[in-house]
This record gives C-alpha cells, sequence and structure tokens, in this order.
C-alpha cells in the first residue's frame, strides 16, 4: 500500500512569491501562514520565504507565531492575531511576536504581562471597518488609543500597526472601510507617530485594488498558487501542490486508486476531472479509503492519478474541485489528513 501524496513544489513558491512582490509594490508581502500554510506545511513555507527574504510572517495564532520564530531564528517579523490566553502572550512576547489587538480587554491583559516581564509588548492595533469581524468600534477607538499612549508612555507598549479586514462582498463596501480604516490612522497619529504597519487587504483585494494597499498586504492563498473561488486566474501565479494517488487495482476497465474520504477528499467530488498518465479522465466514485477513476489505455498498477494540481496532467486545480462544492480551494488543501504524505521538490 502506498500512501497518497500532497507534492509542494517550491520553485513554484518562490515563483509566486516574486509574482506577488512584482504585484504588490511599494507595500510589503506579509506571507500568511495559517492552517499549516494552507496544509503545505508552514516549516517549508517559512524556511522557502525565509530564502527570498520575506519580512513578514502572519502566523495567525501564537502556537504558530512559536514555530515561525523557529524556523526564522532573530529574522523577520511575526505577527499573531488571535486572541490569546496569559501564558501564550507571555510566550509570545519571550519569542519577539507582535500581537494583533481587537477589544480593550485583550489590549490590558497584554498592557498587563508585558508589565510583569518588564519589556514593551509590539501591538498592531484593529479598528472594526463594518466585517464586524473583532476588531476595536470607531466609537471607541479614541479612548483605546490613549490607552495605547499611555502603556507606551509607560514603557510597556509601542503601536507598531493598525489594521483590519475586508469583507470584500463589494468595491462600495470596500471603499467604505478604507474611510474608515484611514480615519483610525488619523486619530492614531494626532497623538503619535504613524504606526510602520498599515494592512488592510489580503489576497484579492491587494491584488486587485492597489488603492487599498497600506505599507503591507497580507497573503497568504495566492502565494501558494490558490486563486479566489470563482475568479479570475492570476499571472505568473501557479498552484504549488499536487496531490497524487497511486493505482492499486482494477474494476471495470476502470482504475482503482490509493485515496479517498478518510483521506480528506469530499465524496461530491465524484464527477471531476483527474489526471493521468494519458490526460484528463473522470473521477467516477470516492469511497471511504479508495476512489474509482475512469481508465485509460495501457493502465498499470502503480501508475499515478492527480487529484488536483497544476494541470499538466489533466487534473483540475484545487479552487476549480472547490467551485464544484461551493467552497473555496484553501479547504480542498486543509481538510487533507495526516495519512497524505507531505513531499516537497527544491
Amino acid at each position: 500500500m502506498r500512501r497518497p501524496e500532497l507534492r509542494v513544489d517550491t520553485d513554484r513558491f518562490r515563483s509566486n512569491i516574486r509574482a506577488v512582490r512584482d504585484r504588490i509594490a511599494q507595500s510589503a508581502l506579509m506571507i500568511v501562514l495559517k492552517d499549516d500554510a494552507y496544509g503545505h506545511g508552514l516549516r517549508w513555507a517559512v524556511e522557502a520565504a525565509k530564502e527570498m527574504r520575506v519580512e513578514w510572517y502572519g502566523a495567525y495564532d501564537v502556537r504558530s507565531g512559536i514555530e515561525t520564530r523557529r524556523v526564522l531564528g532573530d529574522a523577520g517579523r511575526v505577527f499573531a492575531w488571535a486572541t490569546s490566553t496569559d501564558d501564550e502572550i507571555d510566550e509570545a512576547l519571550r519569542a519577539h511576536i507582535d500581537l494583533g489587538v481587537g477589544s480593550a480587554e485583550y489590549l490590558a491583559r497584554i498592557t498587563e504581562v508585558a508589565q510583569r516581564r518588564g519589556v514593551r509588548a509590539r501591538i498592531h492595533l484593529k479598528i472594526d471597518t463594518g466585517l464586524h469581524r473583532n476588531g476595536l468600534l470607531p466609537a471607541e477607538w479614541g479612548r483605546t488609543i490613549d490607552d495605547v499612549r499611555a502603556g507606551e508612555a509607560a514603557g510597556h507598549l509601542q503601536l507598531v500597526g493598525i489594521w483590519s479586514h475586508l469583507a470584500e462582498a463589494s468595491d462600495g463596501e470596500d471603499d467604505d472601510a478604507q474611510s474608515l480604516f484611514l480615519e483610525a490612522v488619523r486619530v492614531a497619529e494626532r497623538s503619535g507617530t504613524t504606526p510602520e504597519a498599515l494592512h488592510l487587504t489580503a489576497s484579492a483585494a491587494s491584488w486587485w485594488r492597489a488603492e487599498l494597499r497600506g505599507s503591507v498586504s497580507r497573503i497568504g492563498a495566492f502565494c501558494y498558487g490558490v486563486r479566489s473561488a470563482d475568479g479570475p486566474e492570476l499571472a505568473g501565479v501557479t498552484p504549488v501542490a499536487e496531490l497524487t494517488a497511486t493505482v492499486v487495482d482494477t474494476v471495470d476497465g476502470n482504475a482503482v486508486v490509493e485515496i479517498g474520504a478518510f483521506d480528506g477528499i469530499p465524496s461530491t467530488l465524484a464527477g471531476a476531472r483527474v489526471g493521468t498518465p494519458a490526460g484528463a479522465r473522470g473521477l467516477l466514485r470516492i469511497d471511504a479509503t479508495t476512489s474509482v477513476v475512469e481508465g485509460w489505455p495501457e493502465m498499470r498498477l502503480g501508475d499515478s492519478v492527480w487529484i488536483f494540481g497544476a494541470g499538466e496532467h489533466g487534473e483540475s486545480s484545487a479552487t476549480t474541485l472547490a467551485e464544484r462544492i461551493d467552497t473555496v480551494g484553501e479547504e480542498i488543501l486543509t481538510r487533507l489528513t495526516a495519512r497524505v504524505r507531505r513531499v516537497s521538490t527544491p
């Protein structure tokens, strides 16, 4: 029995990073690493990005931030924005991780931990620009900025960033969100210096709407070659990962491959096109641990089948598969189980 493999191409990843950087020139890339680097492997992604001299790393939570810091050493800036426990705050400060702050309560806890340890906590304060995904309301922003400046004066805090999320539901809503964001920056500027990291946009808005970018752009999926669901292809960006399985049997002239729903492949993907040595073929059925693929001439046991990838063998991309079941490409990647072996190529 051969386990299915998720093969990640480091050269493609580096090429995608170059393409993203070219696209967002004048804004620094923060490569996002949530969900184990979108299922590609956090350590692999950080090592490759470090070689590309990426400065900013969006780790999401402190646990991932600690692992990122272990790989980076003293290099780079690590940003963790999930609200954390006091023990996690302490770990983050020890590892020189920037913390995203979206509530007065979390700010107070960070200040207390920093005071106790005798260090300055580097924080990115989040303004709620309408998405309501955490963040300070505009009505409480001025009061919280006063608290931050007091913490800076006492030596416990350093305001290094202001940030938010966009809904990306419409250009008009995103324009309104940017207006709220820029007003929050102006309020902060009245009582001190402008933070170095102003970041509002993630992958899609960073790519398509240059006028919304700040000094930093948070980009995850596009760096891994995962386009937006129902979105256009991206110039210079190619899927980094390909999922392969081995032919282990035949039935009625079709191939039985060693991958199934227990490996994280949704059974609703039956009917999709996958890649084979003879090009695209139909994925006829997905069972618990195996799947059946339409056969091809000279089919042999041990042949590879590509469930998704860059299309070199006729297979669909992860996002194209996701569109069949009304989800996003990163979900196809992140739901793969530990039985799928991760393999990287130079």
